[in-house]
């Protein structure tokens, strides 16, 4: 993912997104296995907030005049860890 386009990760962001409502979805219904499903709702969740790591780091070297493709995913415990 990280030599992708901006338009490549908000695609990818966008997959994730309905994968998470999904899976939500079959949680409220019951159709999933409860355990699983939240562990895969977790990465997915994790996932998510790579690709929009990655994109802001994209959008911040664009804008100060370094060259995006030199932002890279950022391990998970990493982007986790990032206070709001």
């Amino acid at each position: 993912m990280a030599g992708q386009q901006n338009s490549d990760i908000l695609g990818s962001i966008d997959q994730l997104v309905e994968a998470e409502k999904q899976l939500r979805a079959r949680i409220a219904d019951g159709s999933a296995d409860s355990d699983s499903a939240r562990q895969e709702l977790a990465a997915l969740e994790v996932q998510l907030d790579q690709c929009w790591d990655l994109l802001r780091q994209r959008r911040a070297r664009t804008e100060f005049g370094e060259d995006p493709g030199t932002a890279r995913i950022r391990p998970a415990d990493e982007v986790e860890g990032y206070e709001s």
